[in-house]
């Protein structure tokens, strides 16, 4: 059975840090991208950061030089760092893998959400 589990949400003030992990298992194919979205009541999830499986990375403009997005391919773990957090950061911050089991199809794969909130 695929899991992705996130952890590391939580409640900060603003100018404060925290840092997401999410942890897969039951991947049996290769993962490609990992990524971060997240969601707000009402909203449509949006997409934070990506990173490749050789480690080129992608952010939505609005968290470009807050936030960083690494991966332990040994692991198959996927993190973000996000400073500098801001109060319209949050957010439920959701997990996406995306794995290739052969050319033609990949499948995504979806964490539950960790709660992410900051304070003012």
């Amino acid at each position: 059975q695929v899991q992705l589990v996130e952890s590391g949400g939580g409640l900060v003030q603003a100018g404060g840090s925290l840092r997401l992990s999410c942890a897969t298992s039951g991947i049996s194919f290769r993962i490609t991208d990992m990524s971060w979205y997240r969601q707000t009541p009402g909203k449509q999830r949006e997409s934070v950061a990506t990173i490749g499986s050789g480690g080129s990375t992608n952010y939505a403009d609005f968290v470009k030089g807050r936030f960083t997005i690494s991966r332990d391919n040994a692991k198959n773990t996927v993190y973000l760092q996000m400073n500098n957090l801001k109060p319209e950061d949050t957010a439920v911050y959701y997990c996406n893998a995306v794995v290739s089991v052969r050319p033609t199809l990949n499948i995504n794969y979806w964490g539950q959400g960790t709660q992410v909130t900051v304070s003012s």
